[in-house]
This record gives structure tokens, sequence and C-alpha cells, in this order.
């Protein structure tokens, strides 16, 4: 841990020098406050003053894990009986984020200055979405936020492994076809320009195919800057299209009509809304601040217009499950499922049992695609580099030929 020296004065006044090891300034200042000195100055000798935005552009961003870790303590400081501003302080110490720590220390600050708990998260969007906002301020309002935490903390972990499943099986087919452009690349810089030389001496007759390759290959070697150029622009151009409404609703749209692929973009949304819209109906926020809510968390421009509409119908005085059959996202089942428990006034419950079916389909349907995914993406290296190694020897085997059948 780093040494900070430091400077007060006690309680009689006199200047308190020295310097202590801890892991942050804020720890230091709690040590001086508890010994009896304020606080003059704080710094570490070896520390290096930078620019805020640089300090800032240094730090490490807020991840999910954060997030859940932080869920995970507050459910448990609240369980255990400890206030709020009390919690945060003892969060703040056990952290060696620096980004972490000042954002504790401005919802600290933010209940000092007479602040609830959501109001101090809310100054936060970025790292606190409106569910988790929305959900602090239900267990305020009804003293459960030990229940609360517990609940968020739920759902940030089914959010997570539903993100590592989705990661798990696109990471074999991006390793593959990280395989394949490596394998490309090597083969126009090295291979397919030797073999041009050989061909270009013996004056043959090069096919249609092997002439586009080398043709290919040429451009590659001789314009490569540009080809990274080119690549860097589209990536650029397309995440700047994608962040746009108009671009994000295309390409959500088309997501969905992906074969497989997209039936478990479909069944992971279902299970979101289910569970989140389960959890906010159970905690006690009313059905139409719980259907804005889920929108916002539906990760999906698609469905996220579907269950506006579905809010719609429920302002107008429809029943839930009209409005949600007639916008054609969620699978009938889901919709007759809903029926029942809106007709036995167990809504929240049949969305949990939704979440729950959902969630093990996920599963198996990623099971399912990566057992395709295998023999599929084999067969793609196979044919893709085999062709380019055809391509190239169909020259030497004409050559070969008419050797052969020359005179003797």
């Amino acid at each position: 841990m780093p040494v900070f020296n430091y400077s007060g004065r006690n309680a009689r006044g006199e200047l308190m020098r020295g310097h202590l090891e801890s892991q942050n300034t804020q720890a230091v200042a709690a040590w001086m406050l508890a010994a009896g000195i304020t606080p003059i100055t704080i710094k570490a000798p070896t520390e290096v003053a930078q620019p805020e935005w640089l300090r800032k552009l240094n730090e490490r961003a807020l991840t999910d894990v954060d997030l859940l870790l932080f869920t995970r303590q507050m459910g448990a400081m609240m369980k255990a009986g400890v206030a709020a501003l009390q919690a945060l302080a003892a969060i703040q110490k056990s952290t060696l984020k620096p980004r972490l720590v000042r954002l504790l220390q401005e919802m600290s600050d933010d209940l000092d200055n007479g602040l609830e708990l959501s109001g101090a998260i809310a100054h936060h969007p970025k790292f606190f979405n409106d569910y988790y906002v929305s959900m602090v301020r239900v267990g305020e309002g009804s003293g459960r936020l030990e229940e609360v935490f517990r609940r968020l903390f739920d759902q940030l972990e089914f959010q997570k492994q539903m993100k590592q499943k989705i990661k798990g099986a696109v990471r074999y087919p991006m390793f593959v076809m990280t395989a394949i452009g490596i394998g490309i690349a090597i083969l126009n810089y090295y291979v397919i320009p030797s073999f041009a030389k050989v061909y270009g001496a013996l004056n043959a007759d090069l096919p249609l195919l092997t002439r586009v390759l080398v043709g290919t290959s040429n451009f590659t070697v001789n314009y490569w800057w540009a080809v990274i150029a080119a690549l860097f622009l589209a990536v650029f151009a397309f995440r700047s299209w994608a962040a746009t409404r108009d671009g994000r609703y295309i390409l959500d749209k088309y997501k969905l009509r992906i074969p497989i692929i997209g039936s478990i973009i479909r069944k992971v949304a279902v299970a979101r809304f289910s569970r989140i819209l389960s959890t906010l109906l159970s905690s006690g926020v009313p059905i139409l601040q719980s259907l804005d809510i889920t929108a916002k968390t539906a990760g999906n421009v698609i469905v996220e217009d579907a269950i506006l509409k579905v809010r719609a119908g429920v302002e107008r005085g429809e029943n839930f499950v009209d409005p949600l059959k007639a916008t054609n996202v969620f699978p009938h089942m889901v919709g007759q499922m809903i029926g029942v428990g809106e007709q036995t006034g167990a809504l929240d419950a049949m969305l949990g049992k939704i979440a729950d079916f959902y969630e093990e389909e996920v599963d198996t349907a990623i099971a399912d695609l990566l057992g395709l995914m295998e023999p599929v993406l084999i067969a793609f290296l196979g044919v893709t580099i085999g062709s380019i190694v055809i391509s190239m020897y169909l020259p030497l085997f004409s050559l070969i030929g008419k050797l052969a059948g020359g005179p003797k």
C-alpha cells in the first residue's frame, strides 16, 4: 500500500505532521478524524500531479462486476442493520478502484446533504439504471431495502450469466474466423506472390479464379495501408450508424430474423422481460411504471417498442394479454401464461415461471448451437483455405499436363 504524508491540527490547534500507510486518501482522512486531527493536506510523496481529464482517463471503468459486488455488500450491510451512510463508508474503505471510491464519496456527500439513497444513486445513471433506482426507491418506501438489494443481486447475477453464455457461444466462432483471417493474410502476403512470380516467368495461362487471387494479393501487398484504413473506416461507420435510433432499429430487427441465433436472442429478451417485470411487480411498483422501466432495460429496440405498445394498451384500460399478442414479438405461449396469471391475480409469480422456463430454453439452445456450429465452421475453414490452395495449383497442373503430353 502507498505511504501518505499528512498534516493537520489537533483539538488544541497544534500542527501535526506524519506519514501513514493506507489504501487511499479517504482512509487516511478517516483515521485522522478518529484520532482527533483535523486534516489539512494528505498526499503521497511519489504521487505526480495529473490533469483531471488525464486522471479520469487512466482510471479503470466501472463494470457489471463492480455493480454486482456493490449490491451484495449493500445487501449484507442492510441485513446487519447498518445505516446507508455508514454502509457506503465501509464499502469505500474496502475498494481499491479509484473511480468507484470517488463515486461512493459523491453518494456519501449527497446523503450528508439530505438526499435519500435512491436520490444519491440516481445521480449516477451510467452505473445505476432506472430499474435499479426504482427498486431502491421502493425499498426505502416499504422499509425492505435488504430484500430489494437481494432481488437486485439475483437479477444482476442472472444478467451476468446470460452475457457469459452468449459470449461463450460466440467465442468459438470468433476464434475460427480469426484463424481463417490469419490464414488468408499469410497466403495473400507470402504464398500467392511466390506462385505469381513462377507463373509469370513461365508465361502460364492462368484461370480466372487464379487471376482474381493474384490481383487481390498484389493489391493487398502494395496497398496494405489502404486495406487497414478501409477496415477501420468501415468499423467506425458501422458503429456510428448502429448508435443511431434508425440503425439500432434495423440492426435489432434483423438480429431477430437470423436463423437459430435470432431465436436465442428472442428467448433471452423474453427471459429478461419476464424476470425484471416480475421483480418490479412483486416489489409493489405500479404496472405502468414497471413496463416503462422494463422497456428501457430490454436491450433490443424491437422488444422495447413492443413493451411500450403493451403499456399503451394497459393505460387505455385493456388487459395485459391482447396488446402483448398484437406485437407479434413475444411467443404465443408467453401470452397464454400471462393471461392465466392475470386472471388468477398472480401475474408476478407467473412471470417468474416464464423467466425460469426461458432461462432453461436459452441454455439448451446455446448448447445445440455450439454442437451445430463446430462442424459447420470446420467445413467452412477447410473449403475456404482449400479453395485458395487449389486455385493456385491449377495452373501448375495444367503445365504438367502439357509437358506430359508433349513430344518425347
